[in-house]
C-alpha cells in the first residue's frame, strides 16, 4: 500500500514525464526536417519542391452539390470565383448560397472548393487541387427562451419545423462560415520521409527530373463553431456564407490537423457537436502561444487539483472535531458546488467539465456529512438520520459562526433576491426550472466569497489558524492564481473571471492571519 508521500511523489513524477512527452510531441509537430540534399542539388530525386515558388497565377472557385463525389461540371452551383488569387493576401466575402429542395429536406449539401490555373476551368486542369467539405450538420435545435412572466420570445419559431420534428429529434443546420487556408512556406520536404500528417492533403506531379507538390490546401474545420450554426426549414431558399481566406505556416498546418484529428477523435467516441465545440474554443479563440501557454498551466492545474483533493480528504477523513471550523462555511461550499453542477447539467456542458464538477459535489456532501456529524442507521428499508453533539469548544464555535451569518444575512439575502427579482424581469429562460438554477449560479459566483467571511471571523475570535487544512488550501490557492492566467487567455463569463480575482482577496486575509497568529 502507497503512503500519501509516495502517492504525492509518484503523482510529480508522473506529471514532470507528462510535460516532457508533451513537449517533444509538440517539437516533433512543429519543426519539420527539410530535405538534407536540397541545397546541394537542385534536381535531386530525393527532394520533393514546392510548385508555388515557381509563382503560377491562380484561381479560387467554390461550388457547390448535394452529391459527395462529383466528376464534371454538372450539377454544381458556383457561389464564390476569385481571380488572380493571391496566396499572400487574405479576405473575407460573403455570398448568398441557393439551398436546393433536397437540402431543405434534412439532406447535406457540399462545398468544392478549386485552387487552379486562371483561365482555366478546374475539370480540364491536371495540376488543380480541391478539397470538400459538408456545409450542413445535423443537431438537436435549441430550446426556445421565454420571458416567463410575459410568454415573449426571443425569436419566432418556424411553423414548419414544430410541425415537423420534435425538440429532441436532431435537424439539419447551416454552416454560415468557410475558413480557407493555403500553405506558403516555399518548403522542401524530404521524399523519403514525408510526414503523415500533410502527406494526405498533398498532391505530386512530376515536372521535369523533379517532384512538385501543388498548394496545399485546408480547410479550418475549428473554426466551425456552433454559435455560426443556423436551422434550415422548409421556405429557406437561401443562406449566406462567410468564406474568408488567410496564409498558413507549415508548423500551424500540421498543428491544426492534428487538433482537427483530436476532435474528430471526440465525436467517433460519442461526444456531442456541442461537447466538441468546447474543445474547438480551446483552439480558435486563444492565441497560438497563448494556447502552448494554455497546455502546461492546465497541466500544472491538473496535478494541483489532484493534490489539493488528496489532501482534503485525508484531512476530513482524520477530523473528529469542528472546534475552529465553520459548519456555515462548509455547507455554503456543499451547496454552491451542487448548484454550478446543476447549472451545467441544465446549460449541457461538456463531459470533460461535468465529471470534475461532480466528483467535487459529491466529496463537498460527503463533507458535510463529517461536519454535521451525520450517521444513517437502516430500519427495514427506511433509512434514519443521526446527529451527533457538539463539545463545549465546538458550541463555542458555533456561536461565532452564527453572529457572523447573522451580520453577513442583512447583506447577502436582499442582494440575492434583488438579484433573481431583476432577471425574471428582463433575462429570458427555457423554463421556470432554468431560471431557478442561474439565480442561484448568478448568487453563488456574485456573492459566494462572503460566505468564507464566516470563517475569516471565527479565525479572528479564536486567534487561531491551526485548526484549517493548510497542505490542501495551499494547493487551492495556487489554483486560484493559476484560475487567474486563465481568466486573461480563455474565453469565459465575466462573473466566473470576477470570482477568480475575488478568491485571491480572501485567500490573502488568510495569509495575513496566518502571520499574525504565529508565535
Amino acid at each position: 500500500m502507497l503512503s500519501r508521500s509516495s502517492l504525492s511523489g509518484l503523482a510529480v513524477g508522473l506529471f514532470a514525464l507528462y510535460v516532457a512527452h508533451t513537449g517533444w510531441v509538440m517539437y516533433g509537430i512543429v519543426y519539420t526536417r527539410p530535405c538534407p540534399a536540397a541545397g546541394a542539388a537542385a534536381a535531386h530525386p530525393a527532394c520533393v519542391w514546392p510548385y508555388l515558388a515557381r509563382r503560377p497565377k491562380l484561381q479560387l472557385s467554390v461550388y457547390t452539390t448535394t452529391r459527395s463525389n462529383i466528376g464534371a461540371e454538372s450539377n454544381v452551383d458556383l457561389v464564390l470565383n476569385v481571380e488572380d488569387f493571391d496566396v499572400e493576401s487574405k479576405f473575407e466575402r460573403t455570398v448568398n448560397v441557393s439551398v436546393p429542395k433536397k437540402t431543405r429536406n434534412n439532406g447535406t449539401l457540399y462545398a468544392y472548393i478549386f485552387l487552379h490555373h486562371a483561365g482555366v476551368l478546374p475539370w480540364h486542369d491536371g495540376k488543380q487541387v480541391h478539397i470538400v467539405s459538408p456545409l450542413t450538420t445535423y443537431m438537436v435545435p435549441k430550446p426556445e427562451e421565454i420571458n416567463l412572466l410575459t410568454g415573449e420570445s426571443t425569436t419566432q419559431q418556424i411553423e414548419a419545423e414544430k410541425q415537423t420534428s420534435a425538440l429532441d429529434e436532431p435537424v439539419s443546420h447551416w454552416r454560415s462560415r468557410l475558413t480557407l487556408n493555403v500553405m506558403v512556406e516555399d518548403f522542401v520536404f524530404d521524399g523519403s520521409s514525408l510526414p503523415a500528417d500533410v502527406h494526405r492533403y498533398m498532391k505530386m506531379v512530376q515536372l521535369g527530373k523533379t517532384v512538385h507538390y501543388l498548394p496545399i490546401l485546408f480547410i479550418d474545420q475549428l473554426s466551425n463553431r456552433v454559435k455560426d450554426l443556423m436551422v434550415i426549414n422548409r421556405s429557406t431558399t437561401e443562406l449566406p456564407l462567410t468564406v474568408s481566406y488567410d496564409k498558413i505556416s507549415l508548423g500551424k498546418l500540421r498543428f491544426w490537423i492534428h487538433m482537427q484529428d483530436a476532435v474528430y477523435s471526440l465525436q467517433q467516441f460519442g461526444f456531442s457537436e456541442k461537447d466538441a465545440d468546447e474543445v474547438k474554443g480551446i483552439f480558435v479563440d486563444t492565441n497560438l502561444y497563448f494556447l502552448a501557454l494554455t497546455f502546461f498551466v492546465a497541466a500544472f492545474h491538473l496535478l494541483f487539483d489532484f493534490l489539493a483533493f488528496k489532501n482534503d480528504i485525508s484531512y476530513w477523513k482524520k477530523k473528529r472535531s469542528m472546534i475552529g471550523m465553520s459548519t456555515k462555511a462548509v455547507l455554503w461550499r456543499c451547496f454552491s458546488t451542487v448548484v454550478i453542477f446543476l447549472f451545467l447539467l441544465d446549460e449541457q456542458t461538456s463531459l470533460l467539465v461535468l465529471i470534475p464538477a461532480g466528483i467535487g459535489a459529491v466529496i463537498e456532501l460527503w463533507k458535510v456529512k463529517k461536519a454535521l456529524k451525520m450517521t444513517v442507521k437502516w430500519q427495514g428499508i427506511w433509512p434514519k438520520i443521526q446527529f451527533g453533539t457538539y463539545n463545549d469548544s465546538e458550541k463555542k464555535t458555533e456561536e461565532y459562526d452564527a453572529q457572523a451569518m447573522k451580520y453577513l444575512s442583512y447583506l447577502l439575502y436582499p442582494l440575492c433576491i434583488g438579484g433573481a427579482g431583476y432577471s425574471l424581469l428582463n433575462v429570458k429562460y427555457k423554463s421556470w426550472y432554468s431560471w431557478l438554477i442561474n439565480s442561484f449560479v448568478n448568487g453563488v459566483y456574485a456573492f459566494g466569497f462572503l460566505f468564507m467571511l464566516p470563517q475569516l471571523f471565527v479565525n479572528y475570535k479564536m486567534k487561531s489558524v491551526a485548526h484549517l487544512p493548510w497542505k490542501a488550501f495551499t494547493y487551492k490557492a495556487f489554483n486560484t492564481f493559476i484560475d487567474d492566467i486563465f481568466a486573461f487567455i480563455i474565453t469565459m463569463p465575466t462573473s466566473h473571471r470576477l470570482a477568480c480575482f475575488r478568491d485571491d482577496v480572501v485567500f490573502l486575509v488568510y495569509l495575513y492571519q496566518r502571520w499574525l497568529t504565529e508565535p
